[in-house]
């Protein structure tokens, strides 16, 4: 079986047991009834609204927009997640249109087999390890630190626009000291992405910085996400630290948005958009800190899913 095949089917494995566990906790939700209205036990269906923001934000995500900024400052502006549960809702909700973009940009894409194979396992170890930490954060704490990784993804998009990534190359892979740099930097980005920083525009930039061809981050970054997204979000879950109904939306919205972008659209001139997400995503910023050094509340309780905001 060639490597890739084979890591595409445990991907589809994988993918079966987050569904698996997902719908266990669904379950369980809806056997409380009434009894616990929280953000992890509202099983009501997603609103239009839910859905709609799940196939925009996929769509572009799919393009190399990235979804979790923009969705964090649609959460932000509508009041739509409580603040401490957004990092959950991001990570279960965008898990299954990421796997979807992971078998577009993997069958079409090539990239050396070892170095994929590294990065992805390093960035699913740092995800496993943040999300252990992330998922027991007070409210003040997820809010400080979305607020941190909203304005990295702003400048990271920033870099883009003005043309400041690395040059990169042809080369579809890396070795030695290289390699190791890969793999450390995948692993700090895999364990970020549980706090709500996206991994592609940073994962652009590790790649370009190695030598690497550009397109090269996209099998890798969404790899990586596919990977370590769906065992990140089983802890939140399990944890009852998400919006169960806005992450339902995300993934019914996200998967034809994600198919969508990666097979049709062929070219599409994104200049614009990302100047207008980098204002969004520095208000969604800014919105958050200032919500983070305000509040007169006394400390949430940590792991509790039904935390007011």
């Amino acid at each position: 079986m060639h490597p890739i095949t084979a890591l595409m089917s445990a991907l589809g494995v994988l993918t079966a047991v987050y569904v698996a566990g997902w719908a266990r906790a669904v379950a369980a939700a809806r056997g409380l009834g009434s009894r616990a209205p929280t953000p992890a036990t509202d099983t009501r269906f997603p609103s239009l609204l839910q859905i709609l923001i799940g196939g925009v934000t996929n769509f572009f995500d799919a393009l190399g927009i990235g979804s979790f900024a923009t969705s964090t400052a649609i959460f932000k502006f509508l009041k739509m997640v409580p603040d401490r549960v957004i990092p959950g809702t991001l990570n279960a909700g965008h898990t299954l249109p990421t796997v979807a973009q992971a078998y577009i940009f993997t069958s079409v894409i090539r990239v050396d087999v070892l170095t994929l194979f590294s990065m992805i396992a390093a960035a699913v170890l740092g995800a496993w390890l943040g999300a252990g930490f992330i998922a027991h954060w007070s409210k003040r704490k997820v809010q400080i630190g979305m607020g941190l990784a909203l304005l990295a993804a702003a400048a990271f998009m920033l870099m883009r626009n003005l043309g400041a990534f690395p040059p990169g190359s042809d080369e579809i892979g890396v070795r030695g000291v290289k390699l190791a740099i890969a793999v450390a930097g995948n692993f700090a980005l895999g364990a970020l992405m549980t706090l709500g920083i996206g991994l592609y525009a940073p994962c652009m930039i590790l790649v370009s910085l190695l030598g690497m061809s550009e397109k090269t981050a996209f099998p890798i970054m969404m790899g990586s996400c596919a990977f370590l997204m769906p065992i990140g979000s089983l802890r939140f879950i399990r944890e009852q630290s998400y919006s169960l109904r806005v992450a339902l939306g995300l993934a019914i919205g996200g998967i034809p948005g994600s198919i969508i972008a990666g097979l049709w659209v062929k070219s599409l001139d994104l200049s614009t958009v990302r100047w207008l997400v980098i204002v969004v995503v520095i208000y969604a910023a800014v919105t958050m800190m200032i919500s983070a050094f305000s509040s007169t509340d006394v400390p949430d309780e940590k792991g509790a899913a039904g935390v007011k905001t």
